[in-house]
């Protein structure tokens, strides 16, 4: 428990709860605390996978490689409720009319970009950028990009990226409106700030995308060099990375059916 209290409490995002009514028996969610005995769908790797096997008792908890196909079975009723990153959860909720959010006590979280341990360089050039584009305007221009009040996402022109080297951003672009597919590119709010943060640090960028508990294992064998993929800082993951300073910040809900 002391070590769970550690990854919720020194992390920003919201994690919430994600239920369909597609199961035989009639199954009443209103909060974490009835998530005890239920079987519920995580995506693996993440802070939510954490809380829910620390924390709900008799938990029968099944990992996914994201939150949609999480939400794939929660709709098939093969699961009871899914547990995820709130924005994330609103879109799958957007677009599945049976679903609804309720509020609850969550810890929050802190998103952060990842290095790998002791690239030093690396780190404090993202920095700057981060501190750089809250300063001038162009981060709070980002958020209202990519989380717009009407939802209606217009998405900005790949910035031209110049340089004889190119840094790699390890991403899972299953994450809406961090990191998604459109069409046949991955974009989001995390890529168009790996585009900044690589025009700041003279190179050209290439995105990698991959499972989500893949990422620091890639970049702890020097496969990818950051990771922006709405990664939550924890202490957990303090001992493998290091992380720039957070970007992103929010609460967290819990998505029932209507």
């Amino acid at each position: 428990m002391k070590k769970l209290l550690q990854v919720i409490f020194a992390a920003v995002a919201l994690q919430a709860v994600v239920f369909a009514g597609g199961a035989k028996e009639k199954v009443v969610i209103t909060s974490a605390a009835d998530l005890a005995g239920k079987k519920v769908g995580v995506q693996a790797g993440t802070t939510g996978e954490w809380w829910v096997d620390e924390n709900v008792a008799d938990v029968k908890l099944v990992s996914f490689k994201s939150g949609i196909d999480a939400a794939l079975d929660l709709k098939n009723g093969a699961i009871d409720a899914v547990v995820l990153d709130e924005l994330p959860a609103k879109e799958i909720v957007a677009r599945n009319k049976d679903l609804m959010i309720v509020t609850d006590k969550f810890a929050k979280e802190e998103y952060a970009i990842a290095v790998k341990k002791g690239n030093s360089e690396l780190l404090a050039s993202i920095n700057k950028t981060i501190e750089t584009m809250k300063a001038n305007g162009e981060y709070e221009a980002l958020v209202a990009t990519f989380m717009p009040a009407d939802g209606a996402i217009i998405l900005p022109a790949p910035l031209v990226l110049e340089g004889s080297k190119v840094v790699k951003l390890g991403t899972n672009a299953a994450f809406p409106p961090f990191e998604y597919v459109d069409g046949k590119s991955v974009v989001g709010f995390d890529i168009t700030m790996g585009e900044k943060i690589a025009k700041d640090y003279g190179t050209k960028l290439e995105v990698v995308d991959m499972a989500f508990d893949s990422l620091i294992p890639a970049l702890s064998s020097g496969a990818i060099d950051f990771i922006a993929a709405g990664m939550s800082v924890t202490d957990e993951r303090k001992k493998n990375v290091d992380f720039s300073v957070p970007y992103f910040e929010s609460e967290q809900v819990i998505i029932i059916r209507k």
